[in-house]
């Protein structure tokens, strides 16, 4: 097949050369049976994804000249259940802090939810109502490190309490990095996160609003949080939750967090802010 015009949300050489490894990585582990090294490109897999994730289109409206929509689905899906769409985060996220000066992994992360409509057809049975902001459909839950960074997520029906949040987001903390020693969250969460981080060997801090203040007062470190949540729903497959499960909601924020790493290590630029 001839090669394909460029889309502006396809990996330039640079930021394929930092996240090939990682998915060759992937392959070595995950022969197939039968010895076949595969059809497509995993390159064009990954730029499939990033053009969904982008431009929000339904599976069946992916370009014909990406892979056709069966593999790439099957790869989305397959990366899912493995995990290495947040290990690929992980990895990335941990190269951007070492080349911040940092260490690897963060001490402090800041958790937040976000309420999300979810589209016509995404099951009733895994969405609900947020009473308070009066929004139907899915939050997620966000921690992030002090300069955005996210190190877990999770989506949840929208009816779910940020206490549940709290707890099952400090649960993936600790599960992907054994140095967080603080946790900064907002008045939503209450006492029972604190009690479980305790457990966990995490100061969870509620930061409350100075009642003083007026109108929108972005609030010291936890402000990187709010700033991830409104990047994120640049991407329009994120704009509201059109995923059936959740656990691809989740993936489809570790791919868009991973293409904002990307360019960050490449040193490319957001093409397609110009779309």
């Amino acid at each position: 097949m001839d090669e394909r015009k460029p889309y502006n949300t396809d990996l330039s050489e640079p930021e394929w050369a930092v996240i090939k490894p990682l998915i060759a990585a992937w392959k070595a582990q995950h022969p197939s049976v039968s010895g076949h090294q595969g059809r497509y490109e995993m390159r064009e897999i990954v730029n499939a994804l990033r053009y969904q994730n982008r431009t929000g289109c339904q599976w069946e409206l992916l370009p014909h000249d990406f892979p056709p929509t069966g593999a790439v689905r099957y790869y989305f899906d397959v990366w899912k259940r493995d995990g290495l769409d947040a290990r690929i985060n992980d990895v990335l996220r941990m190269m951007v802090r070492e080349k911040a000066g940092r260490t690897a992994d963060p001490s402090l992360v800041v958790l937040d939810s976000q309420s999300v409509r979810a589209a016509a057809g995404v099951p009733k049975s895994t969405t609900g109502l947020d009473a308070a902001k009066k929004t139907p459909g899915r939050r997620r839950g966000l921690a992030v490190d002090v300069i955005g960074l996210i190190i877990a997520v999770v989506v949840v029906a929208a009816s779910v309490h940020d206490n549940a949040i709290g707890t099952a987001l400090l649960n993936k903390v600790v599960a992907s990095t054994g140095t967080v020693r603080t946790a900064l969250v907002d008045q939503g969460f209450k006492n029972s996160v604190v009690d479980h981080g305790r457990t966990l060997g995490i100061d969870v801090q509620i930061v409350e609003r100075n009642p003083a203040r007026t109108g929108f007062v972005p609030e010291p470190i936890r402000w990187r949080v709010e700033q991830t949540n409104g990047l994120n729903m640049l991407e329009r497959r994120l704009a509201r939750d059109f995923e059936h499960a959740p656990s691809s909601s989740e993936s489809r924020i570790y791919w868009a967090s991973a293409g904002r790493i990307l360019r960050r290590l490449a040193g490319t630029p957001a093409r397609w802010r110009e779309a």
